[in-house]
């Protein structure tokens, strides 16, 4: 399922603990993910027994960022879970330290 997000978004996933904030968004839905299944804007009971799918199941790291191959936008990972983040099918990576500018 496909949303629309904007920058300040909060999405929850609906299998594991992870909730995460949009930081950078773009015009374009996204099929956004976590353990596989699709996440919600609005907090809901996790299920009894449900468990991210196999492959999805590496787990979110608080504080860390995230983002596609093609950095068209970013996660912000405000609690961690079981799950991993995907962009459909395709698993989220660690976005790297912006390196400062150098202070002479």
């Amino acid at each position: 399922m496909a949303l629309n997000v904007k920058a300040g978004t909060r999405l929850h996933s609906v299998v594991c603990s992870t909730e995460v904030i949009v930081v950078r968004a773009p015009k374009e839905a996204l099929d956004l993910r976590c353990g596989g299944h699709a996440l919600a804007t609005e907090s809901v009971p996790l299920p009894v027994g449900v468990e991210p799918e196999p492959g999805f199941d590496a787990g979110t790291l608080l504080g860390k960022r995230y983002t596609d191959e093609h950095k068209s936008f970013e996660l912000l990972c405000t609690k961690a879970g079981k799950g991993s983040l995907s962009l459909g099918d395709a698993l989220l990576q660690l976005s790297g330290a912006k390196p400062l500018p150098a202070s002479d």
